[in-house]
């Protein structure tokens, strides 16, 4: 244990990259207090009331709750959906050590920030896992959503691009990646 502490590492995370690991860690946690305040301010002030409009038609608060997926999905399926979520976050906690790529970590952050977000309703907004999300943002033409759907939507859209441009989440950054993410800040 002594030598896995001496090189930086941890019998939990083997080989971490703790920039990489403090990157997923801090965005996930940002999108998780994002969405824990909103939802909270959102079901104090809107509760009982007709949607607030912001932008006309284009954007409304809209609090609803909803014990299924996005689009309708597996509706009632709340036991499911967690069970899944918790899924979710353990393959991510088990394999970011694993990633290089500080794009991906950021990535990972939004995902994992996304789906704590929703399994906190799920597990604390009821009884017996089956607590139902909090939504209430509204488009038109498109299902009313929350900040964490928003965080998994952005998620796979960051994953086609980094995928498109070949950049491998666990193969470590050439020189000339690491010079172009130092550039890019990230």
């Amino acid at each position: 244990m002594h030598d896995l502490q001496t090189e930086g590492r941890t019998a939990l995370i083997l080989g971490a990259s703790w920039p990489i690991v403090r990157r997923v860690a801090i965005t996930a946690w940002v999108i998780w207090i994002l969405d824990l305040l909103s939802k909270t301010l959102v079901a104090h002030y809107l509760e009982g009331k007709n949607s607030v409009r912001v932008i006309g038609n284009f954007l409304q608060l809209n609090l609803t709750r909803n014990s299924g997926a996005a689009f309708s999905f597996a509706p009632g399926g709340t036991v499911f959906l967690t069970s899944f979520g918790l899924v979710v976050v353990a393959v991510i906690i088990f394999t970011m050590g694993k990633v290089k790529s500080h794009w991906w970590a950021i990535t990972l952050g939004f995902v994992l920030g996304g789906t704590l977000g929703n399994l906190t309703d799920r597990i604390f907004r009821g009884s017996s896992l089956k607590g139902e999300v909090i939504d209430w943002i509204q488009l038109p033409m498109w299902p009313i959503f929350n900040l964490a759907d928003s965080a998994i939507v952005l998620a796979a859209g960051f994953a086609v691009i980094l995928t498109v441009k070949n950049i491998s989440p666990t193969a470590p950054p050439t020189v000339k990646d690491d010079e172009k993410e130092s550039h890019d800040g990230a």
